[in-house]
């Protein structure tokens, strides 16, 4: 072979080469169209759940005074987190709450006491579907003011005597021999109460509070009319008694087995009994397709725990929060 027959073969074999050098490359790295995000790992790519996500809208929310306080301290922890979420929390008592909730009015309607089967059945005459989460317990306190000196305790046949509608006891002397002639002054929560429901049913024997009770919604104006008077009494959650034990006083209750005064403890093993009850919130499966709603309900049950103890509520066991949880 001459040589520029040589020349000419070798150059064909150097072309040959580099071409195919050059397809190897191209099938082992990044297409001209990828981005290098586009040929990464999964594993180094964020996923999702690490990226916060700016949400805004209004939420309301009403019902149970018992609950309103956890679920505002909820809400005020809410807005640290999402700012431009607006949790609106009313209270018109668990039976105005539910009223509300099931004409489609409200998101969350806090309780404490369970759905009736007649509010259930308003919710379900407008297509209102719902769930139910226990939040937290609560001890249903009987007070009195703290300037009281005679109220030691009182049996559950005390209690009717003072507080039913068809009680005839006047003075405090008609409930027990030693306690003096003075007048009983009675304060209850409202009929639109959950509180009110529990007494009622739990006491009473389901006859009502007796017509001459001044009734509120409200507890803190229950708080105000027992502190300032000696012989008055109340009933309400035990937060508000735990906020306010400074100028109130709690009487243990005899349920059958001595008296038995609320506590932490006793409430949540449930030895105060009977008064010792769950409080609830509900949520509208309609309005929890909303992203805020949802995310402030799934704050809501991460945090319930931490901050019911922290307003005075006795929190539930983590595996009953756990069955709560996968509600959702």
């Amino acid at each position: 072979m001459g040589r520029k027959s040589l020349f000419i073969l070798a150059t064909l074999v150097l072309v040959f080469v580099t071409a195919c050098g050059n397809n190897g490359n191209n099938t082992t790295g990044a297409s001209p169209s990828e981005s290098p995000a586009q040929s990464a790992s999964p594993s180094e790519s964020a996923s999702p759940s690490e990226t916060a996500v700016k949400l805004s809208g209004n939420i309301e929310i009403d019902g149970s005074s018992t609950v309103f306080p956890v679920t505002e301290a909820v809400a005020e922890e809410y807005k640290a987190v999402q700012p431009d979420v607006k949790p609106a929390v009313g209270v018109s008592g668990t039976g105005g709450g539910f009223k509300r909730f099931c004409a489609a009015e409200t998101a969350i309607s806090n309780a404490s006491r369970p759905i009736k089967d007649e509010e259930a059945a308003l919710c379900k005459d407008a297509g209102v579907e719902y769930t139910e989460l226990k939040i937290a317990f609560d001890g249903l306190s009987v007070i009195v003011s703290k300037d009281n000196d005679f109220i030691d305790s009182l049996t559950l046949e005390e209690l009717v005597k003072i507080f039913s509608a068809e009680s005839t006891a006047k003075t405090w002397k008609d409930v027990r021999d030693s306690f003096p002639a003075e007048p009983i002054a009675v304060f209850s929560p409202g009929a639109d109460s959950g509180t009110f429901d529990y007494f009622n049913e739990e006491i009473l024997d389901k006859k009502g509070v007796r017509k001459d009770a001044t009734f509120s919604e409200d507890d803190n104006t229950l708080v105000t009319g027992v502190a300032g008077s000696k012989n008055a009494i109340a009933f309400f959650g035990f937060a508000y008694y735990e906020e306010n034990q400074d100028k109130l006083k709690v009487i243990p209750i005899d349920g059958g087995n001595g008296p038995i005064e609320p506590t932490f403890d006793t409430i949540k093993d449930g030895s105060y009994a009977p008064l010792s009850r769950p409080i609830y919130i509900y949520f509208s499966k309609k309005e929890y397709g909303r992203a805020e709603v949802k995310d402030f309900v799934k704050f809501y049950m991460d945090n319930v725990k931490t901050l019911s103890a922290e307003v005075g509520y006795i929190p539930l066991p983590d595996e009953t929060y756990d069955a709560e949880k996968a509600k959702l």
